[in-house]
């Protein structure tokens, strides 16, 4: 008889627990530890902290369990995908990478792998895409909903193309969080995502993950972060760990906050292109309708430049002028100043866990 699938509640909470036994806390504890005793052969045993620790295996468990594949746990966001990049592509491999995703994976690939001599390829989140444009890949790097524009592509289609190409497929599922899309599920060979951001949830820590479908992938992966120290500290993965906990509860308040506040913006006369793919008149919405299980709490509108910006920041009470999203505290950024190829008074908006009524009420009053 099969379990029946469970929760998106229960399986957060109970992900990467290990069995009940009397005496033991409930929830995975940090383990500090750099060496450990050694055993007088090789058994697999814990034996240095830059190859293995119990805390950050706890966490690649619970991660996986969400993300239906085998993980492996980062330092950050960039080392994940940076490994991933590493390990995948060789010299004159041909890269498909999103021209409006995290800047950063772009700068990356052009600046600090331009030794191997790579064929880069940039597409639009939005495409259009075709097969030819993955032809001849070895890797097909996806960004959906994309950061910050929150476009969105047809995982499923772009990976059939891709696979019958011979070329692999990774998705950068940040923004969408594991609850709020499974891309092994579409197809995909790997799942990569900033922990910073909704996972962890409480803007305390910087990680991330790499989950791949195939276990060989797994292994080399690992083996590529022990050689490079690209490792989480192990209380970084236990505060993770714990906010992962709470991830359903916090996405489902986020979600509705986001609702409120496009109901809010869509009319206002200072807001222009306002973006959530949760909304039934966005762009992106068909697609997202398919392959997202359910919508978070990004949003994106643009204001008329720059001063209406700061102007719109330094009268909010509630919104706080910050980089990073999918933390508690609602915050907002002008993404122009980093680089991102966006009108400056572009603005991603990431709705916290504040009462619906007070943060429509403050951001109308900041407008």
């Amino acid at each position: 008889m099969s379990t029946p699938q469970r929760g998106d509640g229960t399986r957060c909470v109970h992900a990467g627990s290990a069995p009940a036994v009397p005496g033991v806390p409930l929830g995975p504890q940090p383990v500090l530890a750099a060496p450990y005793h050694l055993a007088h052969y090789t058994d697999g045993s814990d034996f240095y902290g830059r190859a293995s620790n119990p805390t950050w295996r706890a966490l690649e468990t619970a991660l996986g369990s969400l993300d239906g594949g085998e993980t492996v746990a980062y330092s950050s966001g960039m080392a994940a995908i940076s490994s991933l990049l590493r390990t995948v592509l060789g010299a004159g491999d041909t890269v498909v990478l999103p021209s409006d995703g995290y800047y950063l994976a772009r700068s990356y690939v052009r600046e600090h792998m331009s030794a191997l001599a790579l064929d880069v390829r940039e597409v639009p989140t939005a495409g259009p895409w075709s097969p030819d444009l993955v032809r001849g890949a070895k890797l097909v790097l996806l960004e959906t909903p994309s950061n910050p524009g929150l476009d969105v592509c047809d995982i499923a289609e772009i990976t059939e193309w891709a696979h019958a190409n011979d070329a692999l497929v990774a998705v950068d599922n940040t923004t969408a969080t594991p609850l709020g899309q499974v891309p092994i599920e579409l197809g995909a060979d790997f799942t990569v995502a900033s922990d910073t951001k909704a996972v962890a949830g409480h803007s305390d820590v910087v990680l991330g993950h790499i989950t791949a479908a195939d276990a060989d992938w797994a292994t080399r992966l690992r083996a590529e972060r022990t050689a490079s120290g690209a490792v989480p500290g192990p209380f970084e993965a236990w505060l993770a760990h714990r906010g992962l906990g709470t991830l359903d509860l916090r996405l489902a308040r986020q979600a509705e906050n986001a609702a409120a506040v496009y109901r809010a913006l869509r009319e206002h006369p200072a807001v222009t292109d306002l973006r959530w793919p949760g909304a039934a008149a966005d762009p992106s919405h068909p697609i997202a309708a398919r392959q997202m299980r359910r919508f978070g709490g990004v949003i994106t509108f643009t204001l008329p430049h720059a001063p209406a910006v700061e102007a719109f920041l330094s009268r909010s009470t509630l919104i706080a002028s910050a980089t990073s999203f999918g933390g508690l505290h609602t915050s907002a950024d002008r993404r122009a100043r980093w680089g991102d190829a966006v009108n400056p008074g572009l603005l991603r908006l990431s709705c916290g866990c504040e009462d619906p009524q007070d943060l429509v009420a403050d951001i109308r009053k900041a407008l």
